[in-house]
């Protein structure tokens, strides 16, 4: 059984919305009046499926334990013109910052970005017409009714992406947690060893009326954007922060540079993204209370003052903590809001409803293919005069028959449309 505390941000599902019933063929009948004229009804459409951002969730960890979601498919016509019932809608609720996109294309369809926003993914089948509904001044009793309109599934592709302004980044056990605790109401998991950290926490810092979200982001090391230790799950993360807060153990007590240790994570964030690097950063030098910290931090300011802020804090204390946050509330005060990952609006699985046709050769024989083609098959039956006079007609009317004689078709020539086959007469 998978770990329930795993924090999971990224999983792949499978989708179906539900199929279209089939439309009645039926026809009113009295005692001794066996045929009354046609009241076959419309199937019901196929159910829908939405996705939904709800503030609740953390993580995508309820995907682990299903991956399959699919709608309730359209009920049959009845008789006496009855319609089908519709099938039931599947909503799928995802944490804020959801990224869906499709699997194979990678297109993205959706950032889920606000609580209670709402995504029509895919449509469900239409409903098949009945009987009644083909009647016309000329066909009085249509023996054939449409079949329900039949949907694919698809592969969704979920990735969270913390919506932070802030993101607190640093290697293990600099006192990333510990800043945020102090600086926030968030109570994260804080230890004396690397990797106690093995999920985004996130926490609102406030200062007066104005408030700002943090979040501190777990397991980066050197090699990180190439997949070393936790960064590469991680590093997503911060993607969509407007600003950086880098903390650097300033102590040196692993015997690690401090210098060094700057470099290295900012490298790591260029060889993930140069978006990712190009972040305006604030630097906070930790653990300044510990013995020999304060020669480290005069090397460290002479290299970089002229580039950064740089503030020297004990986290676990509190010390110099009041500072900083004045200082992130500055440097955010000039920079844009949160923004969205660009994404295509109006996607969604659903038939386009233009009707085309291909028609390609196949051994002599004319192959006509497409959206046009499934249409006629779910309409036409084969034995029924009415139904077949009907499909010559949509024919003509789409000029399947005008292309046949572009392409050279001569009399009696074969023609291939779903599973029927004949022989063209001019």
């Amino acid at each position: 059984m998978a770990d329930k505390n795993l924090f999971t941000d990224k999983v792949r599902i499978t989708i179906k919305s539900g199929d279209g019933g089939d439309g009645m063929n039926s026809f009113k009948s009295y005692k001794g009046k066996p045929a009354c004229g046609p009241d076959g009804g419309d199937g019901g459409n196929g159910g829908n499926i939405w996705i939904q951002a709800d503030a609740s969730m953390n993580d995508l960890l309820a995907f682990r334990y299903q991956s399959k979601y699919v709608a309730g498919d359209g009920e049959r016509g009845g008789s006496n013109k009855c319609f089908g019932r519709g099938g039931a809608d599947v909503v799928i609720k995802v944490p804020l910052g959801t990224v869906v996109r499709d699997y194979e294309t990678g297109t993205v369809i959706s950032d889920m970005f606000s609580d209670g926003e709402k995504k029509l993914i895919a449509e469900g089948g239409r409903g098949g017409k009945g009987n009644v509904r083909f009647t016309t001044s000329r066909r009085h009793a249509p023996n054939f009714a449409q079949k329900g309109e039949k949907t694919q599934p698809h592969v969704l592709s979920l990735e969270l992406k913390v919506i932070a302004d802030v993101g607190i980044i640093g290697f293990p056990n600099v006192g990333k947690s510990t800043l945020l605790s102090k600086i926030s109401a968030a109570k994260p998991k804080i230890a004396n060893y690397h990797f106690t950290t093995l999920s985004p926490n996130l926490g609102v810092v406030q200062l007066y009326d104005k408030s700002f979200v943090a979040a501190d982001i777990p397991g980066l090391i050197e090699g990180a954007a190439d997949g070393a230790g936790l960064g590469h799950d991680f590093l997503r993360h911060i993607e969509r922060t407007r600003m950086l807060v880098h903390v650097v153990d300033i102590s040196g007590v692993e015997g690690r540079d401090p210098v060094e240790d700057y470099k290295k994570i900012n490298a790591e964030l260029k060889g993930y993204s140069k978006k990712l690097a190009a972040l305006p950063q604030i630097i906070v030098l930790n653990k300044c209370d510990v013995y020999g910290a304060e020669e480290n931090i005069k090397k460290f300011r002479r290299r970089y003052a002229r580039y950064h802020k740089i503030y020297a804090v004990t986290a676990v204390s509190g010390e110099g903590t009041a500072e900083l946050i004045e200082g992130v509330f500055e440097t955010l005060e000039t920079l844009p809001p949160v923004s969205r990952v660009e994404s295509d609006e109006n996607f969604t699985y659903r038939k386009s409803g233009n009707l085309g046709f291909e028609i390609y050769m196949d051994g002599g024989v004319y192959v006509v293919v497409g959206d046009l083609v499934e249409m006629l098959c779910r309409n036409v039956v084969l034995n029924d005069p009415d139904s077949m006079a009907y499909f010559q007609k949509i024919l003509r009317e789409k000029g399947v028959i005008s292309k046949l004689k572009e392409m050279g078709i001569k009399e009696n020539d074969v023609v291939s449309i779903g599973e029927v086959e004949f022989e063209f007469i001019p």
